[in-house]
């Protein structure tokens, strides 16, 4: 903990330092990813730049505090047994309909690639038959460089959003950043296509990252009734007009395209838990299983119908599967050392991979800020480089004999699949690094996870393998296409575990091709630092029981060992991208702070009466950004003890609330209480959920300016407050678990003269390297201790 609180002081003095020298007028898309994209000073900042996919945007918190106004109380007692009935029903029915629907896309996303790289693959080995070697390479290239510019052009040009994996957007989302244009109708088309065009040109990248993107787009259109230009009005709709409840549906449908990318119900939801949802309940859980239940249907459904051919050529390929189920695995006590020893490589070499990719994606903000042009010569550039790499390095390995215990079917092979396959070897011969190489990237991986092949693969050839991967592993991620990390890193991992098998030898009894499925699980582990959904996700695949305990050790071990070098690849996105993201461990230093020091250093509290002029609210809106505003009530009567003066916090109240008054008009020519139902005659609970409307979209006639409006119906009269003398390690662990969008800070004591509220928080206030800027006191007793 010490060390990672000197590594903050540390990154908060040199962003500090970079921001001095910057120019002010500088355009916020030209920013570099190594720069975090709030403008800071010595006071608190509140500015909510982020990078969104590919573009820089205004970032705000979710509302998934409840608003306990009257409007909400009268709402929520008029609910008779049958509309409850209506939710519950229909909150099953859509986790049903985002799991269907997933399944379904990720069924025609692999239908799409293996056939469109099968027929590509295919014409080039008829081409490498013929002894046509510069003709094959030419189409090889010419495929993967159309079917990558595909990709690229539709990323850059019509959903920048849908760029990279999504699963760091999803998890800021699930923790309360609400990341504009993340969901949408554009950036679900774009992410389904562009992840056909990138996987199937060959590029070193999943589909799993984008089928979790998918499944969360799919849970946020059906939860909102359609894209926001052509929503469905549909009444049962407006139960899930509010942020807690999409909240729930896209953790369903993340869970849902785990499930879709390797068939793992059970993995799914430990994914969602473990690693990108914030807050979780039992009744989530059970959703999210029944959703990834579906997929595995749906899947199931299609393997069987395309085991029969009628599918091209998908058969039984598309879906990551190594079924061990029938080879006997067996281990001694002594086999725990190399298990031991390949827990340890992953982990250095995730957290060395977490390290080099950090640089190579503060290289790429720099290309991509020059604009358009230049994301496309990056995506093409780098699509040419591997096909290059695939098509060129199997020249370089030796021919191998076909064993005399494989028929002449089995071995040579020149199908789009196979474990044999030819190249330009000549008859009884096969290529094995060809064979890894020239293929779908889970054929690949269904190759190298191969059992019972201990003489198949040869050395060089597998650090040929090896060596290509970690290359492209590190420059094909950040380009400006659906991308997932999942892939690159299983191949990496297989790689060295396979290697480590042969360098084993006699000495294990472990096949090479479970060292090769250990190897994949310790890179994952130390590089994503997930465990137990992991060793779910590779039980689902090997189909083996008996992995479990040396799969376990692994994991623990890789992920220890790379907790000590870096964090997480996903918070390393997280951090370049800017996303306001709060971890589950406060800093030390916050303990050392406390929220009425916060309170001091940020602007004074914007507060309203509960009857306020309109020409108040309007000064207020259009002169602050706030999203929240404190409702004090002056003159309220004494309590025993306290002075005259006294005033009283009802609540706050949301800035789209009161842009809702201003447009709907709902003024009053006299300064008083309104009653209930003159509430309910102008407002229900389904417009006050809705978040769009702008200041700019309000008219307001001179002649209201002196009007007044009622505050105290719209207010949320159960704000979560603390007090002043409160630490910020605390607080911030309230804010994080509850969900907050606004944290009120009261005082400690009460009086006549004393202001009910102090100050209020927000996300930003709460993030480390802000707090260091305006209290650079705090980092200095550990850079002391760091120095001696």
């Amino acid at each position: 903990m010490e060390e990672e609180s000197s590594q903050v002081a540390d990154h908060a003095k040199t962003i500090h330092d970079m921001e001095e020298a910057a120019e002010e007028d500088r355009d916020p898309e030209s920013k570099p990813l190594n720069q975090p994209l709030l403008k800071r000073s010595r006071t608190l900042s509140s500015n909510p730049l982020a990078m969104v996919g590919a573009k820089v945007s205004y970032i705000e918190s979710l509302d998934y505090e409840i608003n306990e106004n009257d409007l909400f109380k009268h709402d929520w007692r008029s609910r008779s047994k049958v509309q409850v009935l209506q939710y519950i029903f229909l909150k099953w029915t859509l986790a049903f309909l985002v799991g269907l629907l997933t399944g379904l896309i990720a069924t025609l996303i692999n239908l799409a690639i293996e056939n469109i790289a099968g027929y590509k693959l295919l014409a080039v080995i008829h081409l490498i038959q013929k002894k046509r070697y510069l003709t094959g390479f030419i189409f090889f290239t010419a495929a993967n460089f159309l079917l990558a510019l595909f990709a690229a052009v539709l990323c850059v040009c019509f959903a920048p959003t849908a760029a990279g994996p999504g699963i760091p957007e999803i998890k800021a989302y699930l923790n309360g950043v609400d990341t504009p244009n993340m969901f949408g109708a554009a950036t679900l088309i774009v992410k389904i296509f562009g992840s056909i065009g990138a996987v199937a040109a060959g590029l070193d990248l999943g589909k799993e990252g984008p089928l979790v993107h998918i499944g969360a787009c799919i849970a946020s259109l059906l939860g909102q009734g359609g894209p926001s230009n052509y929503r469905l009005k549909w009444r049962w709709l407006r139960y899930f007009n509010n942020d807690r409840d999409r909240r729930d549906l896209i953790t369903c449908g993340a869970s849902s395209g785990v499930c879709a990318a390797f068939r793992a119900p059970v993995g799914g939801v430990l994914f969602s838990l473990e690693e990108v949802a914030t807050w979780w309940r039992s009744a989530l859980l059970w959703r999210t299983f029944f959703s990834t239940a579906v997929v595995a249907v749906v899947l199931r459904a299609f393997i069987q119908i395309c085991s029969s051919g009628e599918c091209g050529l998908f058969g039984t390929g598309g879906l990551i599967m190594f079924d061990v189920s029938n080879v006997t695995i067996t281990y001694c006590v002594m086999d725990i050392i190399p298990v031991v020893v390949i827990g340890i490589i992953g982990g250095v070499l995730g957290s060395l991979y977490n390290y080099l990719l950090h640089k190579v994606l503060r290289l790429y903000s720099f290309i991509n800020q020059k604009g358009r042009l230049h994301k496309l010569l990056l995506s093409v550039t780098v699509a040419v480089f591997t096909s290059a790499c695939q098509y060129g390095l199997p020249f370089l390995a030796k021919c191998q004999p076909c064993g005399s215990s494989l028929s002449e079917t089995e071995c040579p092979t020149n199908g789009s699949s196979g474990n044999f396959k030819q190249f330009n070897c000549p008859a009884g011969y096969y290529n094995d690094l060809a064979t890894l190489l020239l293929a779908t990237n889970d054929d690949a991986v269904r190759h190298i996870f191969s059992t019972n092949t201990p003489t198949e693969y040869q050395i060089p050839s597998l650090l040929i393998f090896f060596a290509l991967y970690c290359i492209l592993g590190l420059f094909t991620f950040g380009i400006a296409v659906p991308s997932g990390l999942f892939l690159p890193i299983i191949l990496m991992g297989s790689g060295y575990g396979r290697l480590l098998g042969i360098a084993m030898g006699s000495y294990t009894n472990i096949d090479q091709g479970l060292f090769a499925v250990l190897g994949a699980a310790s890179l994952m582990a130390g590089s994503m630092r997930m465990t137990v959904s992991l060793c779910v996700i590779f039980l689902e695949l090997t189909n083996n029981l008996l992995l479990l305990p040396i799969t376990m050790i692994v994991l623990l071990i890789a992920k220890t060992v790379g907790d000590s070098f870096n964090p997480s690849i996903y918070e390393i996105i997280l951090h370049l991208k800017g996303l306001p993201f709060l971890d589950a461990n406060p800093e030390p230093f916050m303990r050392n702070l406390t929220v009425g020091e916060l309170a001091d250093v940020k602007p004074q509290v914007v507060t309203l009466c509960g009857v306020e002029k309109v020409a108040r609210i309007v000064d207020v809106l259009k002169n602050t950004t706030h999203n929240g505003f404190p409702i004090v009530d002056g003159g309220v009567v004494a309590q025993v003890g306290v002075g005259n003066g006294a005033t009283e916090l009802h609540g706050i109240i949301l800035r789209a609330h009161l842009l809702q008054v201003l447009k709907k008009k709902w003024f009053l020519s006299e300064k008083r209480r309104t009653e209930e139902w003159e509430v309910r005659e102008k407002f229900t609970s389904i417009e006050l959920a809705e978040r769009e409307g702008k200041f700019e979209e309000v008219a307001v006639a001179r002649e209201e300016m002196e009007m007044y409006v009622d505050l105290h119906p719209l207010t949320n009269t159960t704000p979560f407050t603390v007090m002043e003398s409160m630490s910020v390690a605390k607080a911030m662990v309230l804010f994080r678990q509850m969900g907050l969008r606004h944290l009120l800070i009261v005082p400690k004591f009460a009086g006549g003269g004393v202001p009910p509220v102090v100050g209020i928080l927000t996300r930003q206030d709460l993030r480390p390297y802000n707090i260091l800027t305006a209290f650079p006191h705090l980092a200095r007793p550990k850079e002391g201790e760091k120095e001696n």
